[in-house]
């Protein structure tokens, strides 16, 4: 992390083209307030200054990092809530929120706002949400890299840098919340029954396990291990060991010269038809569709890769 840094505003033009994109910035910066010192500085427009005995409201999202010092956070939906080094503010539009350091710490904070279509997806699909406001990341210094890189493309103003940053800040989501999700998997015990699970699983691709005996196996509940798994992964054991057999096939078709029923037995199908039945709905094309068409695909790369070659040899004679 450059603690070298100054403090840098930057509130952003955009365009009809950068909002079609789904995602606009409308302001980013980083701000180091010493202790004592009056907060939020003046430098702000007035539509985004505050005073923290009011607080405000706006009309965009913003995330706030704070990498350095303490202080508060209230809003509509969070009570009073004491705010530390490595804490992510989410402030939503039409949301009412105040925050500032603590007097005798101050603190270093980095900022974007932003809104538009996709962020407005993420939001309605809850992915964040206005009752946890306040997410506990810790310092990341890949997350303060990618505020950094996104105030130097902002600065620049180069002509597309909108949608360059909304790239940024879809990689600063996306970091935000695989750190959060993962702080909620820290117990070591948790961690390590779930990776024995999902080896016993990778293992087990043509002759699975039920997920009920994986539980027993790994003596938990199968409520318990079902509803823990599928929070850790985004799908239940039973989809998981689904997308793994999917997998499987598609390297058995693409890779082997066993025909499509002796595939089926392979991955435990009672026949053909089952295993056509089953690639179809999740694929949309049969065994043998899918593999005429990586066929295909290779005898373009062939030929491409020949003429390469060809053109080479023309050029390096001539």
């Amino acid at each position: 992390m450059n603690t070298q840094i100054n403090n840098q505003l930057c509130y952003l033009t955009y365009g009809a083209n950068d909002e079609a994109w789904g995602t606009i910035i409308t302001t980013a910066g980083f701000q180091r307030i010493s202790p004592h010192a009056v907060y939020p500085p003046s430098q702000h427009p007035k539509s985004y200054n505050f005073c923290p005995q009011n607080g405000r409201i706006l009309n965009e999202y913003q995330f706030v990092y704070i990498v350095k010092g303490s202080g508060q956070f209230v809003s509509n939906h969070k009570k009073k809530h004491a705010v530390k080094t490595g804490d992510l503010l989410i402030l939503f539009p039409g949301e009412w929120h105040n925050y500032y350091p603590d007097v005798d710490s101050g603190w270093d904070e980095y900022w974007v706002g932003f809104k538009g279509a996709y962020i407005d997806y993420l939001m309605n699909k809850h992915f964040f949400s206005p009752e946890n406001p306040v997410l506990e990341l810790g310092i990341s210094c890949s997350l303060v890299s990618l505020y950094e890189d996104l105030l130097q493309t902002a600065n620049n103003e180069k002509a597309g840098f909108q949608i360059m940053l909304a790239g940024i800040l879809q990689h600063i989501t996306s970091t935000i919340y695989y750190k959060n999700k993962n702080q909620s998997f820290a117990d070591a015990y948790i961690l390590e029954k779930l990776a024995e699970a999902r080896r016993i699983m990778k293992t087990e691709i043509e002759h699975p396990s039920s997920p009920e005996d994986i539980a027993t196996q790994l003596g938990l509940s199968y409520s318990w291990f079902r509803r823990t798994f599928k929070d850790y992964t985004g799908v239940s054991p039973a989809q998981y060991q689904i997308q793994l057999r999917l997998i499987r096939a598609k390297e058995l078709l693409s890779q082997t010269s066993l025909n499509i029923t002796e595939i089926a037995y392979q991955l435990h199908f009672e026949n053909g038809g089952q295993f056509s039945t089953f690639f179809k709905k999740r694929e949309g094309l049969t065994p043998k569709e899918y593999r005429d068409w990586i066929s295909a695909a290779n005898s373009k790369k062939k030929i491409s890769s020949q003429s390469e070659l060809q053109y080479d040899l023309l050029f390096i004679r001539n």
